[in-house]
């Protein structure tokens, strides 16, 4: 192991804990509110928001959508430049932080915002940056990434910067009681992959990471397994601990990572509008068969220790099946059925989207082309 980590995101985790926004964001710097469809306007949130920002100058921006779409952005981006904005708290799940992520680091750059996910922009300052997390998943609220996609040309892609790293995070679990069944369902898988993509790859000995992504598995899995009774507190404070934990570059340090799921999976959402979460859940069990010589050996630990499997020459292959029937209990799809009837023409869509994206060699030993994917592709559409 070699690394370098650290996390800056201050977080203020628990109920109530909206109010100490008010001492995180300076009185003297003017705020822009970015947020979703309006859902915080009935679950009590924006008016503790609202509270917490009596004796700040704000305005706010509306209408960030699952996916968060540039042409969407670039209007909030407007609003920051020409009111000289000082400070942007996000309201939402993963998607409105990705999107205010965006918005701090375009706000900031004169050119195209689109420039940043291309590349040929590298993200050096931004507007300083806060989140009140709605929508446990992504774990955005406390890392440096985000995805952004182009409805016109329908791209999704990613960008990483230290710049646009949150200063803080609020994830009271009270701000989940209005959630539909879906989107808490969605957490759950998104954070299991999020997890298993830093994790299922080969055997380095780092004991610390396999342990805690092995402990965040098992948890998840009794999460979905308490599903029918996920109207309490403690199920919602596990459910935003765990996805928090999942993806705040922890479990991920010095070890090697794969992410060859969700660059497959953010084309199905481009192209077919699939929810993000259950996009990885149709691609991840075909990307480990098609691995399983190479993650045979991880695959074997997890199925050991997180199903509690019993050795066998077929340990490996049990394990996919587990994971499979892990998404299948919570009713999700483990092939694409959105593209229509012709598969072929979905396969061959998806795969020119991979190339245009220059996604031609994926995974941890960089050793999924176009030829892998494609015969991923071929087991998981429908």
């Amino acid at each position: 192991m070699k690394f370098t980590y650290t996390n800056p995101t201050q977080i203020h985790f628990g109920q109530g804990q909206i109010s100490s926004i008010t001492k995180n964001i300076p009185e003297d710097q003017k705020v822009l509110i970015i947020y979703g469809g309006g859902s915080i306007k009935k679950n009590g949130v924006y008016e503790q928001v609202i509270s917490a920002l009596a004796n700040h100058t704000w305005l706010e921006f509306s209408g960030v959508e699952p996916n968060p779409t540039m042409e969407t952005l670039d209007k909030a981006v407007k609003i920051a430049k020409n009111e000289n904005v000082e400070y942007i708290l996000a309201v939402g799940g993963g998607s409105v932080i990705d999107g205010s992520k965006y918005v701090a680091a375009a706000a900031c750059y004169e050119g195209d915002g689109w420039d940043i996910l291309l590349g040929k922009h590298s993200v050096k300052s931004a507007i300083p940056l806060g989140a009140i997390l709605t929508l446990p998943a992504t774990g955005s609220e406390s890392n440096s990434g985000a995805v952004i996609t182009r409805a016109e040309t329908q791209d999704k892609l990613p960008f990483f910067s230290p710049a646009v790293h949150p200063k803080f995070a609020v994830l009271d679990p009270d701000a989940m009681k209005t959630l539909p069944e879906k989107q808490l369902v969605n957490g759950i898988v998104d954070a299991w992959v999020h997890t298993c993509e830093q994790y299922l790859t080969y055997p380095t000995n780092a004991m610390i990471q396999d342990g805690y992504a092995e402990t965040l598995l098992k948890s998840l899995i009794k999460l979905a397994n308490q599903f029918n009774d996920r109207d309490n507190d403690q199920w919602r404070e596990n459910l935003m601990w765990s996805a928090n934990q999942a993806l705040n570059g922890l479990i991920g340090s010095g070890v090697p990572q794969d992410w060859a799921t969700h660059m497959i999976g953010h084309e199905l959402t481009a192209l077919y509008g699939v929810d993000h979460g259950r996009s990885l859940a149709i691609i991840q069990p075909s990307l480990l068969r098609n691995q399983i010589s190479v993650k045979r050996e991880k695959l074997e630990q997890m199925g050991r220790n997180v199903f509690g499997l019993e050795n066998s020459d077929e340990l490996a292959e049990q394990t996919i099946s587990a994971i499979e029937a892990f998404y299948h209990s919570l009713d999700v799809a483990t092939q694409l059925t959105e593209h229509g009837s012709d598969k072929a023409q979905a396969i061959d869509s998806i795969i020119k989207q991979l190339e245009a994206h220059k996604m031609l060699k994926l995974g941890e030993h960089q050793a999924i082309t176009l030829k892998e994917s494609r015969e991923i592709l071929e087991l998981a559409v429908a």
